[in-house]
C-alpha cells in the first residue's frame, strides 16, 4: 500500500510539472507571435475635393508659318536678310535678276501697241465700209467683212493686253518681300544660284502667337465634354506648358477649338490652345507637355504606395477590426501624380495598408500604426 501511494504521488508530481511546462511553452509562443506581428501605417479612405492635372505631349507651331519659293527661273541676285533675323511686312527679302523679264516686258508692250494700232487701222476701213454701203455703192457684206477683221483685232489686243500683265507679273516675282512680319528661317541658297520656278529659298513664322495642337482620347473627350456642359468648340479653358527642359512656359493658353472627327486609326480627337509669345521664347516646331486642370469634387484617392497588381487588376489591403489583412480589387478611374482616383470598389470609411504591401498577405494580423505626417500633409493638398 505505500509503495502504491508513493507511486501515485509521483505520477501526480510528473503531471503537475508536464502542465506547468507546457503552459510556460504556450505563453512564450503567445509572446513571440504578439513580438512578430508586423508594424504598419494604414490610412481610412476620405472624399476629397481635388485639381487634376494630366500632361499631353504637345507640338507647338507658329500662328503662321510659310514657305518662301520662288515663282521664277533665275540667277539670285541679292539676298537682303539673315537667317533668324525679324522683318516686317513688305520688307524685301530677294532678288532674282529680272533682265530677261524686263526684255519680255518691252516686247509684250510693243505686241500691244501694233494690235492698237491694228485695230484702229481696221475702224476707219469699218467706217468707210459702212458709208460705201449707206451709199449703195457696195454690198453689205464688205461691211461684214471689215467688221469681223475689227473683231479679230480686237482680240488681239485683248491677247496683248494679257501678255502685257504676265510679263508684269513675272518682272513683279523677281522681287520678293515679306508676306507679314515674322522671323525668317534657314536660307538654304547663297547669292549667285540658279532656281528654278518652286525653289524653297526659305520660311517665315509669325511667332508673336503659338498654336499647340495635342491629341485627348476618345474617352477621355468624352469627360471633358461632360464636365463642361457645353459644346467643346465654345470653351476658352485656360492651359499651361512644360517646354522641353522641364520648366513652365511663364504664359498661360486657352484652348480655342477642337477638330471635328475622331481618327479612327488612334482612336483620339485632336485639340488646338494658343499661347501668347511676348518674348519669343517659342518656335515653330519645339515641343513640350500641355497640362489641363480639372476639378474632381468628393473623390477617394489612393496612394500609389498602397495599391499592387495582379493579371492587370488593381489591389489593396482592407484592415478590418481585427487588423486583419484583406485583399479588395478596386477599378481606378485615372492616375495623377502618385495618387489614383477610385471609380469603384472602395468607399469612404474604408481603412487601408498604407505602405508595405510586398512584406505582407491576406489574413495576415497586423498592428496598426499612424501614417506618416508627410503622407497626411500630401493627400490635404
Amino acid at each position: 500500500m505505500k509503495k502504491l501511494k508513493a507511486i501515485g504521488y509521483y505520477i501526480v508530481l510528473t503531471g503537475a510539472v508536464l502542465v506547468t511546462g507546457c503552459a510556460s511553452k504556450s505563453d512564450k509562443e503567445s509572446e513571440n507571435a504578439a513580438a512578430d506581428t508586423l508594424s504598419l501605417p494604414v490610412m481610412t479612405l476620405q472624399p476629397r475635393d481635388t485639381v487634376l492635372q494630366k500632361p499631353y505631349v504637345a507640338d507647338i507651331q507658329a500662328h503662321k508659318n510659310v514657305e518662301i519659293r520662288a515663282r521664277v527661273k533665275g540667277f539670285l541676285e541679292k539676298i537682303y536678310i539673315d537667317e533668324g533675323k525679324p522683318v516686317k511686312k513688305g520688307q524685301p527679302l530677294f532678288k532674282i535678276n529680272d533682265q530677261e523679264f524686263k526684255v519680255n516686258l518691252s516686247r509684250a508692250k510693243a505686241a500691244l501697241s501694233n494690235a492698237m494700232a491694228a485695230a484702229k487701222s481696221t475702224q476707219l476701213e469699218v467706217d468707210r465700209v459702212r458709208m460705201l454701203v449707206e451709199k449703195k455703192v457696195i454690198s453689205k457684206s464688205e461691211l461684214e467683212v471689215a467688221l469681223s477683221k475689227l473683231n479679230a483685232d480686237k482680240a488681239n489686243i485683248d491677247e496683248a493686253q494679257s501678255m502685257v500683265q504676265s510679263a508684269q507679273n513675272q518682272l513683279a516675282y523677281t522681287h520678293i518681300n515679306a508676306p507679314f512680319s515674322g522671323i525668317i528661317d534657314r536660307i538654304p541658297l547663297k547669292a549667285g544660284s540658279l532656281i528654278d520656278e518652286g525653289t524653297l529659298l526659305t520660311s517665315i513664322s509669325d511667332i508673336s502667337s503659338m498654336y499647340a495642337y495635342f491629341s485627348f482620347p476618345e474617352n477621355e473627350y468624352l469627360q471633358y465634354v461632360r464636365n463642361h456642359k457645353t459644346s467643346p468648340d465654345k470653351t476658352s479653358d485656360e492651359v499651361t506648358l512644360v517646354l522641353a527642359d522641364g520648366v513652365a512656359f511663364p504664359h498661360n493658353g486657352e484652348i480655342e477649338t477642337v477638330e471635328g472627327e475622331i481618327e479612327q486609326t488612334t482612336g483620339s480627337i485632336n485639340f488646338r490652345a494658343r499661347f501668347p509669345n511676348p518674348q519669343g521664347l517659342l518656335r515653330h516646331g519645339a515641343t513640350g507637355k500641355l497640362y489641363i486642370s480639372t476639378k474632381a469634387e468628393n473623390v477617394i484617392m489612393v496612394p500609389q504606395q498602397s495599391v499592387f497588381d495582379i493579371q492587370d487588376k488593381s489591389y489593396v489591403y482592407i484592415v478590418d477590426n481585427g487588423n486583419k489583412l484583406r485583399m479588395q480589387e478596386f477599378t481606378p478611374l485615372t492616375r495623377f501624380s502618385h495618387y489614383y482616383i477610385v471609380l469603384e470598389g472602395l468607399k469612404a470609411g474604408d481603412k487601408i495598408l498604407y505602405e508595405g504591401t510586398q512584406n505582407v498577405r491576406d489574413g495576415m494580423v497586423i498592428k496598426p500604426r499612424q501614417m506618416p505626417k508627410s503622407a497626411l500633409l500630401a493627400m490635404q493638398r
